[in-house]
């Protein structure tokens, strides 16, 4: 699931999270783990300009951070950041702080990866965000490198290049998860090619299909037989049947309902549905994690 309270745009966050902080998190995290959730997810920008703040909010918690502070506080569920805009960052310096999360984890990280939006963020950090893309996909060949198994990791490329320095500790993983995100054709292509898995961003079900076989045929005509984990987006989901108004866009049922509804992407070939639960407050998403890891899930 998406967690709530780090991120904050009005596209999605709840007035109760307004006012909430760590201990809601915390509870959050615990209750995706108590109810089998396979992870929970933090998005990433560094900076938001003014002309964005009214819609995307100033409130974004560093990914690292937090999912490190979640790690402590939960035993099994994975930690993704989704998604990481790591070309605003030199690849040494992200690997060394997703390498130590992962250790720490012990081997819970999924690395999902984008190539950013914002602009302004772009040039604060003297990144050239026209040239965004073709440096994410140096980035991600240089994470491959400085997150696999080797203490004194090697790449040498047109924007990075480093080799001889170390960095310990190593990831427990000795292969770690990278999934792309975004559905533009670019983001589509790099995933195919570079990624583990594709973290669409919000395709409606009726686009999946033929993302996915895009997807599928990139990989045949690569050469490229390892499985791809493909994720989907659900709707904003409410277990049960809910006593306010919750959205007309709200996929709301008893479990045997959405559970049904939520199989059609499974049809598609969609490995992963990321979920975001309405809620009034806290309890009432904590109750909604519960309910779905219980009387949802084990019917997908």
């Amino acid at each position: 699931m998406q967690l709530p309270v780090q991120s904050q745009s009005t596209l999605y966050a709840e007035a109760w999270e307004a006012d909430a902080g760590p201990e809601d998190l915390v509870a959050v995290a615990r209750a995706a783990d108590r109810a089998g959730f396979d992870y929970v997810a933090c998005c990433d920008h560094v900076a938001v300009p003014r002309r964005l703040a009214t819609a995307m909010s100033t409130v974004w918690y560093d990914p690292v951070a937090t999912l490190a502070h979640l790690a402590a506080v939960t035993e099994r569920v994975r930690l993704l950041s989704h998604v990481a805009v790591v070309g605003l960052r030199h690849p040494l310096v992200t690997a060394k702080q997703y390498a130590t999360l992962d250790h720490l984890s012990g081997g819970r990280l999924v690395l999902g990866v984008g190539a950013g939006h914002v602009a302004e963020e772009f040039e604060a950090l003297g990144v050239d965000f026209r040239r965004r893309g073709p440096v994410l996909d140096e980035v991600i060949d240089a994470l491959r490198a400085a997150l696999g198994p080797e203490e004194f990791p090697v790449h040498h490329g047109k924007l990075y290049d480093f080799e001889g320095l170390g960095q310990l500790p190593r990831p427990a993983q000795r292969h770690v998860p990278v999934w792309v995100g975004g559905s533009s054709p670019a983001a589509v292509r790099r995933a195919a090619l570079k990624g583990d898995g594709w973290l669409p961003q919000g395709d409606p079900r009726e686009r999946m299909p033929g993302q996915i076989a895009r997807l599928t045929r990139l990989r045949a005509e690569a050469g490229i037989d390892a499985p791809l984990t493909v994720g989907a987006l659900t709707e904003p989901l409410y277990v049960g049947r809910p006593d306010r108004p919750v959205g007309r866009r709200t996929l709301t049922g008893s479990p045997d309902e959405l559970a049904e509804s939520l199989r059609e992407y499974r049809a598609m070939g969609v490995h992963q549905i990321q979920v975001r639960f309405r809620s009034r407050d806290r309890g009432e998403l904590v109750d909604q994690i519960a309910a779905f890891g219980a009387e949802v899930a084990p019917h997908l």
